[in-house]
This record gives structure tokens, C-alpha cells and sequence, in this order.
């Protein structure tokens, strides 16, 4: 990213047109993973373009992993369960999904590995993965607090009951697929329930998932197969869409291929309780995932509450959801999202900083913010923080605004989202 790149967003009158979003970021990263531990060769249509599952391509690569792009699909050779040491260190650039998750298929190989990421990843909590995958036996140094580069020796794992102190779907993903290289059941139990795309995507590739509540079990020596694939449309990328036609009551926005994941899509009944008017059609199910067309029509919003479980639920959509806040009528408050504060920047003071430049009155708190409704947003400079969803969240923001808006470092949107700007570009009615 360029400390210098700026984008100059002007006010719009409506949001209209049709969209297919990019394969789904969380599930991309899964199948690639996999496929690389599946035997045969794996296709996935509409594989993910951000930059962070490139990452999670080129650090397969760098353990033997052949695989090649064909247009917007990616073609996976599997090695099955076994990979090859790497030479170098592994660079997850600024992808917590790649380092958190591979460390679980890293843990079961015998050989050690580093994984390493650019200076924001080096600031992320990796303790949540570090202390269980110790429990099943692989060893693990890392920086202090736990946090990168680490170093993991893996090989001879033992399944564990562990229960999640935190939610996080990364943490289990990353247990369950150590689990296939343990001997015996690996349970991983969770306080809330999150996204289960790791469970369904190992039964994509063919293995056994049991799932009971917030219980998932996975017995190890399973070996994977390959498959064909079309990753639905990312629903946390279609968030900002779908709050920017939210702003205007003239909007009419049609999505298509969205992924809508049940653990996923709690986001459209948050936006239906606001008054956004939202229908869903040609919904079926592809390996497990459930994907659809969304049309979108704007109204005048009301405000909201998000606390706990919900804000687990909504934890990548609330930098957007509170960018439009002061534009609702009612407001809208986010408690229990400490989380925010440990992503790729601390979101809570970002989203703080952002909208007090812009005018807004805001109220911050330790666990989340509260933004009163009913209120003009005026243009202003604004920065991304590095931060992809920052500096997507407020180039919706500055739609309703009076006057331009310019965000710094705003091509921090490559992270998930290459094409953001140019779309947002063509949807927007001035």
C-alpha cells in the first residue's frame, strides 16, 4: 500500500445497478487450504481477488504446493496430507485468516516452519491459536504477547477438548484441521456460535464433521478429495453495497451469487429491522453453502442495538454499519465488540476518528461505540489506517455527506476488495 494513495468520493443521489461480488474471502482461504491437503487436482470458480488469500496461495506455494490461476478460477494440484518443508519463511502479508488457519495444518506436518507478516499482522493476538495446538503437542515459539513471527515444529498431535475462550471462527478452523493429523477426536466447543465454513468445507473435501450445537468433532486420519467448486459472492464485501443503497430511499440494487451462509447473513435481518427493504431469490445450495440473489431497495432508517451474540455475528460489518449510523434516525449503538480494537487497526478508534472529522458526535467507550442518529455529515480527509474495511466503510460514508471526501491510503481495499472503487463507482447515481 501507498502512504500517498488518496480516493475523492463526491456526494451521490441513489445507489442503482446490479453486482457479483468476488468469491467469498473466509471460504476462499478454506478450499485452498484444503485442496492443498486434498489428493487430486482441485478447481474453484470466482476464487477470492484480494491480496490476502494471494497469500495464502503464495505460502502453499512456498510448502510445494503447485497451482496456477485460470481467468477468475484457481487450479489446486493437492499433495495430500503430507507438504514440503519450506525454504524461506512463510509471508501471510496481512492476512490473520492465512496465519491462524495454516498454523493448524502446519502443526500436523514433521517438519518446522516459520510463519512470518507484514508490520499490522505482526501486532495481531496469535496466543488463541498458539496455546491449543500446544495442547495437542506441536511446538510453538512466537515474539512476546504471543504475536508474530512464529515457529512451529509440528507432527505427532493428539486430539483435545477444547473449549473456545474466545468466538472466533478462525481459532476453530485452524483446531479442526490440526484434528485431521491427531490421533483420535478433536472437540472444539464454542461460547457463541460462529461461521461454521471450515465444518462445511471439510465435508466438501470429503471428510467427517460432526456438529452438535456449538460442538464440532472431527476424528484425525481422514484423507481429502479433491472437488470442483464456485465460491458464492462475499457477503462482508456485498455489506458495503448494501448500506451505501441504504442510505438513499430511491436505491435499487440487485446482488447476485451472494453467499448466505446462515452464520453469515445475519447482517440482512439487521438491515430489514432498520427498514431497509431486502428480498431474496434463486437461493440453493452449493458444497453446504447457501447462495442467492439479494435485491435491495432504500427507505428511511432506523437505528439499532448490537451487542453480543450478535456483534460476533456482524464483527466485519460493523465498520460500515456504524459509518452510516448518523445518517439513521434512532441511531445506532455496538457494545461487546473488543475485537475491533485487535484487527488490522483498532476499528473502534478509527471509525471514532473518522466520523469526528466528518462532524459527527459520537460517544466511545472500551467495547464499542454509540452514534446518535438524525445527524449531517460534511466531506473532509479521512484515513483508511491501513485498514481495508476503514477505507471502504467510509467511501460509503462520505455518499451522504455535503461536500467531497478524500480518504488516505485508501488502496488498503486491495486486502479483500481490488475492484471496490471502480463498482462503487458505477452503482453511484449523481
Amino acid at each position: 500500500m501507498s502512504a500517498d494513495s488518496s480516493v475523492q468520493i463526491r456526494p451521490a443521489r441513489s445507489i442503482s445497478g446490479a453486482v457479483t461480488l468476488p468469491g467469498d474471502k473466509s471460504i476462499s482461504h478454506r478450499y485452498a487450504m484444503l485442496a492443498a491437503i486434498a489428493d487430486g487436482t482441485t478447481r474453484l470458480e470466482n476464487f477470492s481477488t484480494g491480496a490476502d488469500c494471494a497469500s495464502t496461495l503464495k505460502c502453499l506455494q512456498d510448502l510445494g504446493v503447485e497451482w496456477e490461476r485460470r481467468g477468475n478460477s484457481v487450479v489446486i494440484h493437492g499433495r495430500g496430507l503430507k507438504l514440503q518443508a519450506p525454504s524461506i519463511p512463510l509471508d501471510c502479508g496481512n492476512s490473520g485468516s492465512t496465519m491462524r488457519m495454516l498454523s493448524g495444518i502446519l502443526a500436523g506436518q514433521e517438519f518446522s516452519s516459520e510463519l512470518i507478516g507484514d508490520e499490522s499482522l505482526s501486532r495481531r493476538p496469535m496466543a488463541r491459536i498458539i496455546t491449543p495446538l500446544r495442547q495437542m503437542g506441536a511446538r510453538i515459539s512466537a515474539a512476546d504477547g504471543g504475536r508474530p513471527p512464529l515457529r512451529i515444529s509440528g507432527g505427532n498431535l493428539k486430539a483435545i477438548d477444547y473449549q473456545m475462550p474466545i468466538a472466533s471462527a478462525q481459532v476453530k478452523s485452524a483446531l479442526l484441521f490440526a484434528g485431521l493429523f491427531a490421533s483420535g477426536e478433536t472437540r472444539v466447543e464454542e461460547r457463541v456460535r460462529t461461521r461454521d465454513h471450515g465444518e462445511l468445507a471439510l465435508r466438501a473435501f470429503g471428510a467427517e464433521v460432526h456438529q452438535d450445537g456449538k460442538l464440532a468433532r472431527i476424528t484425525g486420519g481422514q484423507k481429502l478429495h479433491a472437488i470442483d467448486a464456485t465460491i458464492p459472492g462475499d457477503i462482508s464485501s456485498a455489506a458495503f453495497f448494501l448500506c451505501a443503497a441504504a442510505l438513499f430511499s430511491g436505491s435499487q440494487l440487485i446482488l447476485r451469487g451472494l453467499g448466505l451462509n446462515p452464520t453469515r447473513s445475519y447482517l440482512l435481518d439487521l438491515l430489514t429491522g432498520m427498514g431497509v427493504r431486502i428480498s431474496v431469490t434463486q437461493l440453493e445450495e452449493k458444497h453446504g453453502e447457501l447462495v442467492g440473489t439479494v435485491q435491495v431497495a432504500g427507505a428511511e432508517l432506523r437505528g439499532a442495538t448490537i451487542r453480543s451474540p450478535q456483534t460476533e455475528m456482524l464483527i466485519d460489518e460493523i465498520p460500515v454499519l456504524a459509518a452510516i449510523a448518523p445518517y439513521t434516525a434512532d441511531g445506532v449503538e455496538i457494545r461487546d465488540a473488543r475485537e475491533l480494537r485487535i484487527k488490522e487497526s483498532d476499528r473502534v478508534a478509527a471509525i471514532a476518528s473518522n466520523l469526528r472529522a466528518m462532524g459527527a458526535d459520537i460517544e466511545q467507550y472500551e467495547d464499542g461505540l454509540k452514534i446518535p442518529g438524525g445527524q449531517r455529515l460534511h466531506g473532509a480527509e479521512v484515513d483508511s489506517f491501513g485498514d481495508h474495511r476503514i477505507a471502504m466503510a467510509f467511501a460509503v460514508a462520505a455518499l451522504r455527506a455535503e461536500g467531497e471526501t478524500s480518504i488516505r491510503t485508501a488502496d488498503a481495499a486491495i486486502i479483500s476488495y481490488p475492484g471496490f472503487y471502480a463498482v462503487l463507482e458505477e452503482l453511484v447515481q449523481q
